[in-house]
């Protein structure tokens, strides 16, 4: 057999011409001679008649080797180079990561596995090689869109409005081929995908053992030193996820099973009272293909994000409910905020933080003035003194009881606003990013709401829990401001704008699966069903 496959190879490739090497481009992206062997644009084309692919793929390998003069990138005269088995073990990790066959291909697969396994001499077969070093080339292209640039190639379509980076692969390959043992290029993907590969990767091994037991009880409410039937299999699936540590297989609900509960009520955004309750058990009971295909979908979410977020951000995390502030590229502090409710959908987008206005007006947006305030009008012409807001024609201020609101439907021809105050809904202070979205975060007189885990009230824009500690955030570089210099403004009740110079990046995104930083694979639910189309979207394709 062994006879049999060395012969196919000889057969089906074809040798790199050992030509006298040309002088090396001067826009050669690593600034180095890469081989001693050579293609040319023939060999290229002869390449792509026998192996059809998309134009864009047959230009970046074009490009490719033009720019290096045509030096082969994978072999040289001592035979197969490191790049080759690097970028192999690339491909069979996402193949087993992602149950994806799509680049598998039995040449390229037979061929590394001889080499691997030192069936074949590299120096004899494979240095006189120009269609292994085509093949490779192509399949890192074609691997390289998909899995760096995403297989969704316009978010929009799914109300993502994150810009997405362009990535170079040229220069990825480039890094890519001139790597040893010691030096494998890295890959053009940020941090957090990097992070939930890896828990994919625990995940898939869970599924292979049979994934997670179904969790079954008479009981409405377990909690410590009760015993029931089903702990054993709340303690292995806790076990799996490593939340407990040590599995005594006991049906006693013991201490350490109370704090493996609370660190898994934690990583999935529920009440943390260390007890199996029934939101509790909902989520034990989701089976690990609907965990794996949760990082899957949120994966595609992660190659469409810049590989570089910047030193200094924010990222609101809508089904997270929560707003992190970054410094330096790592997390220094969070705070609990309250996105828009299903109907009224807190936009993804990137904007930057501009300014600060204390004492703000609420501008009354034109939906909430049809659906909410103009019936409350019809029904109460004192609501608007009621609720301390006022009315303007163009910049001004007219008297609201001169106003017939009964002739008007929808769409009045006044703006309403709401005035600074105690009971403004925006509270003391909002922080404006322009976009077209109108969203902005802002402070909120209704403090109760940061209590409940699921805060999803808004029409839109995010509430903040903390707003004081933000604004003197943004303040900290300025010595004008302080605590106590802000104090005294609020207390006029004038409304008064800070600029925050230079600006702040704000990302405002979807993910519910994610690693956080201290290294536990945190899950959210669907609150807008994104994860439902996305999922339609990347595994119908």
């Amino acid at each position: 057999m062994r006879k049999i496959y060395i012969l196919l190879i000889v057969i089906l490739l074809i040798g790199c011409k050992n030509d006298k090497k040309q002088h090396t481009n001067s826009n050669i992206y690593s600034k180095q001679d890469y081989s001693d062997l050579t293609l040319n644009q023939v060999a290229i084309d002869s390449f792509f008649v026998a192996n059809p692919e998309s134009n864009s793929i047959k230009d970046e390998v074009i490009k490719f080797y033009k720019n290096r003069n045509y030096q082969c990138a994978w072999f040289n005269k001592t035979g197969m180079t490191q790049a080759v088995p690097n970028f192999y073990n690339q491909l069979q990790n996402y193949s087993s990561d992602f149950n994806d066959k799509q680049f598998y291909n039995p040449q390229l697969d037979t061929l590394i596995t001889l080499i691997k396994t030192n069936k074949v001499d590299t120096k004899v077969n494979l240095i006189n090689n120009k269609s292994l070093e085509l093949l490779l080339t192509t399949t890192f292209f074609k691997y390289s869109k998909k899995v760096y640039g995403g297989i969704i190639k316009n978010p929009h379509n799914l109300d993502w409005f994150i810009p997405k980076n362009k990535k170079n692969y040229q220069v990825v390959l480039d890094s890519l081929v001139i790597s040893d043992n010691k030096n494998i290029s890295k890959e053009p993907v940020n941090q957090y995908y990097i992070k939930l590969i890896e828990k994919l990767r625990q995940y898939r091994d869970i599924q292979k053992k049979g994934g997670f037991p179904i969790v079954i009880t008479e009981k409405k409410t377990l909690k410590l030193n009760q015993i029931d039937s089903c702990l054993p299999k709340v303690k292995q699936h806790l076990f799996l996820t490593k939340d407990l540590q040590n599995n005594d297989n006991s049906q006693v609900f013991t201490k350490e099973l109370e704090l493996a509960v609370i660190n898994f009520q934690k990583r999935l955004g529920l009440s943390e009272n260390g007890k199996i309750d029934k939101q509790t058990l909902l989520e034990l009971n989701k089976p690990v293909d609907f965990r794996i295909n949760q990082m899957m979908v949120n994966l595609e979410r992660l190659r469409w994000i810049p590989v570089e977020m910047g030193k200094e951000f924010l990222l609101v995390n809508i089904p997270e409910f929560k707003l992190h502030v970054f410094e330096n590229g790592k997390e220094i502090w969070l705070t609990n905020i309250v996105v828009g409710k299903d109907a009224k959908q807190t936009s993804i987008f990137k904007g930057n933080i501009s300014k600060i206005i204390l004492n703000p007006y609420w501008n009354v947006p034109n939906s909430i003035i049809n659906e909410e305030i103009l019936p409350a009008l019809k029904r109460n012409p004192a609501y608007l003194t009621k609720n301390n807001m006022e009315v303007l024609s163009g910049e001004h201020i007219v008297n609201a009881s001169r106003i017939n609101w009964k002739k008007y439907e929808k769409n009045i021809p006044f703006t309403i606003r709401q005035k600074p105050g105690r009971d403004n809904a925006l509270g003391k202070m909002k922080f404006l990013f322009p976009n077209n979205f109108s969203i902005y975060l802002h402070d909120t007189p209704t403090k109760s709401l940061f209590n409940r885990t699921k805060r999803d009230f808004s029409h839109g824009c995010i509430r903040v829990e903390n707003p004081m500690k933000l604004a003197l955030y943004f303040l900290k570089n300025n010595k004008e401001w302080n605590q106590v210099k802000i104090d005294s403004i609020l207390t006029t009740g004038k409304e008064f704008d800070i600029s925050i110079k230079p600006t702040i990046p704000v990302y405002i995104a979807y993910f519910t699966a994610w690693v956080d930083n201290k290294g536990n694979l945190n899950f959210r639910n669907d609150i807008y069903d994104l994860d439902a189309a996305l999922a339609k979207e990347i595994f119908a394709k």
